[in-house]
């Protein structure tokens, strides 16, 4: 195994930088550390979304905590001076307030709350406090926002409301849906600002029809054009279909100015409103597993011109100044901002160090000040700011939640597979690893297949709590199969008509590279993942006996079954290449479920019930083959959720599953009956 000493070098110089440049430092002597529990993970809260304010003066940013009385996660916005000092709470109560939104003359703060009615609207409050007044009446809810240039107007989009002929089609007929042929469009609206403050605005309509659903859309510098990316509907099976339209507000008119295959979308006006730089899978119909790239059109329509095909990763464009494009991308397990120079197509990084998970969010109006949230390997995510060229500051210190835990380290390793394809992973040590030692394995597989898992640490700790596992002397890999963002397209598409098969490669031969350094007990060897992650962990469990055990989350166990029932088939032909029926070879090839009769591995399921990205009759198909087999088996359903789990009591059923789960055929402890969990008392609760 390669590259452990330069990147534990790497992470250690990661953590520093964000230490040196906190905002104050932490008082008072450092209490006696405990391993960390499933309520600690719980419990901890996690920044995002930080907004410069347009002088670069001060921050907002988001944070997210449970709360376990309504069981959600709530979300509030916080402000900071980009000076440093003391966070203040702008916003309260028992409903998220989200997406903060700066006037562009800094005096209101605008969000999107559901805090009225139960649906998104948009209130502004002003950043030195007060009570927030709500903007919009949306009848359906607001789903994105900006505000115009001038700050004296706001653009939104919102879903249709239901017709009065849907209605009276319910009211005599039941309700029922023609599929694939009604859907809810989502459309423009604007209104004034000055009288939204009097009293919230249902806003003028902007588009509408259903000759598209809008996705996401720019004001251009003089506001009175609105560039927007948009599907033909809102079906995911036709998200490939978005093009690029402008939107001229003074005559109503709406002009598409890029039609080509794939996507095309996320629209970013040039500082002189002559060009619209957009993201483009430039007419490739393999746009999955492909790189995207930044492209520019003339407002008035033309030719494309792609400006990042030599940039060899997906770029997410964050702000055209008058210095140039900047965007965020993927560098191996990093993350970083990019400068482009629009004429010589030069691209150069702007943060650092290498080892760096820096995401810049926004810029000041001026181009010359940026913030940010950054991650480190002993670091949780903060909020930062910095001038150009970098120089960051920590605003926050969000990693005091946790000085009272003793956690694993983390570092990137990396080893061959077996076809020589280099693969990198996050290693999770436990404290005061001993090298000498053989320590129980326990193998996390990322969804995607274009996530990544980078050595960061993360209030997110959900699914599979890495830092529980640690504490009780395992080793945690995390696999960046081929597939993983952040390598390069070539290695992304390795996959392409080898799902499973090379994935399956990569995690055994991580696990064997750990063997081989003397760091394992193969005995104890577990795997998991969820959604493409629970799919390799499907397959490993039908086609391997490495594993003492498995956990299969929201995976795929049938390619045939899952590409007649997802809602997104897109995927399925992108990477196998053709439909069942005339390529059966390669589904069974793919498919965990050829390989049932070598299935001998104990496996959890885990699913939600109404899941349509992974149908669950993938994971009763997968269910029935091992118990026909005599594997151990055990399917656990997750009732009213689809592919994810969204709130925080289920969250902490399916952690402490699989915590029991692995316990028992890992670690050795009586082997639970998910069925009867124990349940703590309540408080003055009499125990009986």
């Amino acid at each position: 195994m390669r590259g452990i000493t330069k990147q534990a070098a790497g992470a250690i110089a990661l953590a520093v930088f964000i230490a040196v440049t906190a905002a104050a430092p932490a008082s008072g002597r450092a209490p006696a550390r405990r391993a960390p529990t499933v309520e600690d993970l719980m419990a901890l809260k996690s920044v995002g979304g930080a907004r410069i304010s347009p002088d670069g003066r001060r921050v907002a940013y988001t944070v997210t905590e449970t709360d376990l009385a309504q069981d959600a996660y709530v979300t509030h916005i916080w402000l900071v001076d980009a000076g440093g000092g003391e966070p203040l709470q702008l916003t309260r109560g028992p409903k998220s307030a989200s997406g903060p939104a700066w006037s562009p003359d800094g005096k209101w703060l605008a969000f999107t709350s559901s805090r009225v009615d139960d649906k998104s609207q948009i209130f502004a409050i002003r950043p030195d406090g007060g009570e927030a007044v709500q903007l919009t009446k949306a009848e359906t809810g607001v789903n994105g926002f900006a505000w115009s240039p001038d700050g004296k107007a706001i653009a939104f989009t919102a879903s249709d409301p239901v017709t009065d002929e849907a209605k009276a089609r319910k009211d005599y007929y039941g309700d029922y849906a023609v599929v694939r042929r009604e859907y809810t469009h989502t459309h423009l609206f604007t209104f004034d600002a000055a009288e939204a403050l009097r009293g919230p605005q249902a806003g003028t309509r902007r588009t509408s029809g259903k000759a598209f659903t809008v996705g996401g859309f720019d004001w251009s510098p003089d506001g009175t054009r609105i560039a927007f990316g948009a599907a033909v509907d809102p079906d995911l099976v036709n998200g490939g279909t978005s093009d690029l339209y402008v939107l001229d507000l003074g005559t109503g008119a709406v002009r598409k100015v890029v039609e080509q295959p794939g996507p095309d979308g996320g629209p970013l006006w040039s500082p002189d409103g002559k060009s619209i730089l957009f993201s483009s899978a430039m007419g490739r119909p393999d746009y999955f597993a492909r790189n995207s790239v930044l492209a520019v059109v003339p407002a008035a329509g033309g030719s494309v011109t792609p400006l990042t095909a030599a940039f060899d990763e997906n770029p997410n464009a964050i702000a055209w100044t008058a210095d140039g494009i900047y965007f965020g991308a993927s560098q191996k397990t990093a993350a970083h901002l990019f400068r482009l120079d629009p004429a010589t197509r030069a691209i150069g990084r702007v943060t650092g160090p290498d080892e760096a998970i820096v995401q810049v969010s926004s810029m000041s109006a001026d181009g010359k000040r940026l913030a940010f949230t950054v991650h480190s390997p002993a670091t949780l995510g903060e909020v930062g700011v910095s001038d150009l060229p970098w120089k960051p500051r920590i605003l926050t210190r969000m990693t005091d939640q946790v000085k009272d835990l003793v956690l694993g380290t983390r570092e990137v390793v990396a080893w061959k597979s077996k076809d020589g394809t280099t693969i990198e992973g996050v290693l999770v040590k436990p404290a005061g690893f001993d090298p000498a030692k053989r320590y129980a394995l326990l193998c996390v597989i990322h969804g995607g297949p274009t996530g990544v898992d980078r050595p960061m640490l993360a209030a997110d700790l959900r699914y599979y709590p890495a830092d529980i596992w640690a504490a009780r002397g395992a080793l945690v890999l995390k696999v960046n199969y081929r597939g993983s963002a952040g390598y390069g397209e070539k290695f992304r598409m390795l996959n392409v008509r080898n799902l499973g098969v090379g994935d399956a490669w990569d995690v055994l031969s991580g696990v064997e590279a750990l063997v081989k350094k003397g760091w394992v007990d193969p005995a104890r060897v577990g795997c998991m993942g969820w959604s493409q992650g629970g799919y390799i962990s499907a397959f490993l469990t039908t086609s391997s006996r490495a594993f003492k055990a498995i956990s299969v989350g929201a995976g795929i166990s049938n390619w045939a079954t899952y590409y007649y029932n997802t809602d997104i088939t897109p995927f399925t032909i992108n990477y196998l290449g053709d439909d069942p029926a005339d390529d059966p070879e390669i589904y069974a090839k793919t498919s965990p479920m050829t390989y049932i009769k070598k299935a001998g591995t104990p496996t959890l399921i885990q699913h939600g019930e109404f899941d349509r990205r992974v149908p669950i009759p993938n994971a009763y198909e997968l269910r029935q083959g091992l118990e026909d087999r005599g594997v151990p088996v055990e399917m656990v359903v997750y009732k009213g959720y689809g592919h994810g789990i969204t709130k925080p009591k289920s969250m902490r059923a399916v952690m402490e599953h699989n915590l029991a789960w692995f316990g028992h055929y890992i670690f050795g402890d009586a082997k639970p009956d998910l069925a009867a969990p124990a349940v703590p008392k309540k408080d003055g609760e009499a125990k009986k």
